[in-house]
């Protein structure tokens, strides 16, 4: 007998899906992600080429857990929803082996993602978002529904950044007017007092989740969380929590109306769109892809929402391990939060490495991977003209920039017209490739001329989803520093992720918010792994190796940073 449990193998999934009754065939594409009982996938429409989610539950893993009936009920009350923020539910259909839900592909992850990358988000981002998580919740209620596990991981973003209210797994329905339901169900961090204290529950429970979405959106981390299960079940039925003053008054009133004890003094999900926060400023449209790892300029907000951004062992490591730098980027300052990303990295790879993950013949198959923690920004393209003007280099999404020797910075957008110019101090100025004051002349020459040899003369690393944003609001993560070894170039981005591009044509990309590498082979094929996988399942001994260069040589940018 195998010691692999038949519901963990991929084979247990077919290649092609076939829905009998709508005589719709659906091909299997890439992992998506896993949870609960669940694997999803994108699946195509062999027909009509359109692209989808796929939920995909094997029927063992059901029998065994008892779940056919909560199964029965997700996809009843999903089936019966229809509504802009809601994540769409296309069918289901089942096979001997799986049921197979068709859903709306949300390409854009989860808030879960959007919260690790940002930490933090202004209020003008977090009215945009809870505006629609609002919007949506209340269409549910009105439909008598409560989803009873509202969390950043449930709020799903599509390619426009609109949310979508997905995973009805806890779903239930009010069936007469003042029912309470007594289910102890929900997420640790999020779930509401009533539900702890069995004493019966209804529509409020969604608001006490909405806020704590808001507060971790605004704060960086939820109002309840602990160390221990316990200890945060403790301070829920206490409703302990402290409001930092960062959040601004307006703000801090609605999160405090939400996250009360007494579940019949928290308001309506309908009031809640008359609160100043959400009335006294402007709700955007839309936000740019790169809010996603990027905070919105803060010049762009003034202009529209009259008002300040909140905040803004082999041979190889025995050979090159302590190898020198040949070729470095120079700063005048920098800010502490960089320092603190590659410390915190540091410290990360420092306890992956003292785990001695096993070292395997290949590296770990996609089912080990976390396409969700992928990075959404890397340097593709990059050229050292620094012994005259500086390094150049170009983002997956076309956007670009140059780090000048005397420490100033140039970085155009993926649109070729919006440039920032970021001076030997960090500040930030914004213009266009028409719009630039004269003292610029040279530096938007040397731009242009970087740009020009990057298109001509270098090969892509990755092929990137491309967004063009002309939105005003874009900011993209810049080069913060590099250094060149005798084999590596060395990256360091604003958005906390260190890049190395190795003289084998390797690439790796590590991300200290995501706790996450990213391997980018000879291919520009993509594999991220969390490092907790990689302590636990282990990787090949060639990204090991990759993995301790990159440890020695943060030892290096630490004491660039110093």
């Amino acid at each position: 007998m195998s010691s692999i449990k038949p519901d963990d193998k991929s084979s247990d999934i077919p290649e092609k899906l076939y829905d009998a009754t709508a005589r719709r065939t659906y091909k299997r594409l890439r992992f998506f992600g896993k949870g609960g009982f669940a694997k999803c996938y994108e699946i195509m429409d062999v027909v009509t080429g359109e692209v989808y989610a796929g939920k995909i539950v094997s029927k063992k893993l059901m029998m065994k857990h008892n779940q056919k009936e909560k199964m029965t009920q997700e996809i009843t009350i999903h089936k019966s929803l229809n509504h802009r923020n809601i994540v769409g539910f296309h069918s289901f259909f089942d096979d001997p082996l799986n049921i197979y839900i068709v859903l709306e592909l949300c390409k854009k992850r989860s808030m879960m993602e959007l919260h690790k990358r940002r930490k933090v988000i202004t209020d003008y981002e977090c009215r945009y978002y809870i505006h629609q998580v609002l919007t949506g919740v209340k269409y549910l209620h009105d439909r008598h529904i409560i989803h009873r596990d509202l969390k950043l991981g449930n709020l799903f973003l599509n390619d426009d950044l609109h949310v979508k209210i997905g995973d009805f797994g806890l779903a239930t329905k009010i069936e007469f007017e003042g029912e309470r339901k007594k289910t102890l169900c929900g997420t640790p961090n999020y779930i509401a007092p009533e539900i702890l204290n069995k004493k019966g529950h209804s529509y409020e429970v969604d608001v006490w989740s909405i806020g704590c979405v808001m507060f971790t959106l605004l704060v960086g981390q939820p109002p309840f969380e602990t160390k221990s299960l316990k200890d945060t079940y403790t301070k829920i039925r206490k409703c302990d929590y402290r409001l930092p003053s960062t959040v601004r008054t307006n703000a801090a009133e609605m999160i405090c109306s939400m996250l009360q004890s007494d579940p019949l003094k928290r308001p309506s999900v309908t009031q809640m769109f008359d609160f100043d926060f959400m009335c006294s400023a402007h709700i955007p449209a839309s936000l740019p892809i790169s809010c996603l790892t990027m905070a919105p300029r803060a010049d762009q907000l003034e202009n529209v929402d009259r008002m300040d951004d909140t905040r803004l062992e082999s041979s190889f490591l025995k050979n090159n391990l302590h190898d020198a730098i040949t070729a470095s980027g120079t700063m005048s300052r920098h800010n502490e939060g960089y320092r603190t990303d590659i410390e915190n990295l540091y410290k990360q790879l420092s306890t992956l490495i003292a785990s001695k993950p096993p070292k395997l013949a290949t590296n770990l198959d996609d089912e080990n991977t976390d396409p969700a923690v992928q990075p959404l920004f890397w340097v593709s393209k990059w050229v050292d003209y620094s012994d005259k003007y500086g390094f150049g280099y170009q983002l997956c999404d076309e956007g670009m920039g140059v780090m000048f020797n005397d420490t100033t910075k140039l970085i155009m957008l993926a649109n070729g017209l919006n440039v920032h110019f970021i001076d030997k101090e960090g500040v930030e100025t914004y213009m266009d490739i028409h719009n630039y004051p004269p003292q610029m002349e040279k530096k938007m020459k040397l731009l242009s001329y970087f740009k020009r040899y990057m298109t001509e003369h270098l090969v892509k690393a990755g092929a990137g989803a491309v967004n063009i944003e002309s939105d005003q609001l874009s900011r993209i993560p810049h080069l913060h520093t590099w250094f060149r070894t005798m084999c590596a170039v060395v990256m360091h981005l604003t958005n906390g992720t260190v890049q190395l591009n190795f003289s084998d044509h390797q690439k790796i990309i590590l991300c200290p918010l995501m706790r996450a590498v990213t391997l980018m082979d000879n291919n520009k094929n993509f594999r991220t792994y969390r490092f907790s996988t990689i302590q636990e399942q282990g990787c090949s001994s060639d990204l090991y190796q990759k993995i301790r260069y990159a440890h020695e040589k943060l030892k290096k940018l630490l004491e660039k940073l110093s």
